[in-house]
């Protein structure tokens, strides 16, 4: 019997071949997508992207999608208690397991898995563990397009905010940069690939600095 998930969504690359390997897994019903949101900016934290194209994501992935607001500021306390209640929906719901597009850092991993310990729910990481160059590259050969939404100019240059994620770009990157930014370095929003039905239309508008980081404001055409 398929085991009923949830994809744990950032509007991502990560989190979005996550889902395209769960798409090819006949153990797995994919039955909806969640997404952590800034409730003040509307907007998901870090990747810095707009609701209405989170939705348009969810749309044409062709997945109901469960959008958490938090607020801001948030304590770390007031994050647990509102995925907590999130975590008894699911329950409910009779979800069997939340999947997560995180490759190899054991901190959040280990989080991820003591937080739901013990809760009949159980983490799966598609992704985890793939040489993060040869996983991109997977990606790009894949057709998966993303454009660069966030980057911490504290260890990438401005230069690559607003850029899109292709060969190019790797093999512009700097030798100490993960290559799919799992340190933090950059965050990406996914406009088309396997996973999705129809491409976004997207382009890029202004670049602010905010908070000790650089956004790109990503919009759809037809917003």
């Amino acid at each position: 019997m398929k085991r009923k998930t949830l994809m744990s969504w950032s509007s991502g690359k990560d989190s979005a071949w996550a889902l395209h390997k769960l798409q090819q897994n006949p153990e797995i019903d994919l039955v909806g997508l969640f997404c952590t949101v800034n409730k003040k900016f509307d907007r998901i934290a870090m990747h810095g992207v707009r609701v209405e194209l989170l939705q348009k994501q969810a749309r044409s992935i062709g997945l109901p999608l469960d959008i958490i607001e938090i607020p801001y500021p948030c304590s770390n306390a007031e994050y647990e208690k509102i995925m907590g209640q999130f975590v008894k929906t699911a329950i409910n719901n009779n979800i069997e397991h939340f999947a997560f597009g995180d490759l190899f850092l054991e901190d959040v991993r280990s989080y991820r898995e003591e937080k739901l310990k013990g809760s009949g729910i159980k983490p799966v990481f598609p992704v985890w563990g793939i040489p993060t160059d040869k996983l991109l590259r997977e990606m790009i050969s894949g057709g998966l397009r993303t454009v660069i939404t966030c980057i911490d100019p504290r260890q990438i240059s401005e230069e690559f905010v607003g850029r899109e994620l292709d060969e190019n770009f790797l093999c512009s990157l700097p030798k100490e940069v993960d290559p799919c930014g799992e340190n933090g370095e950059f965050h990406s929003f996914v406009f088309d690939g396997p996973m999705f039905k129809e491409k976004i239309d997207i382009f890029v508008g202004d670049v602010v600095h905010r908070d000790d980081f650089i956004f790109a404001d990503i919009l759809s055409k037809n917003i």
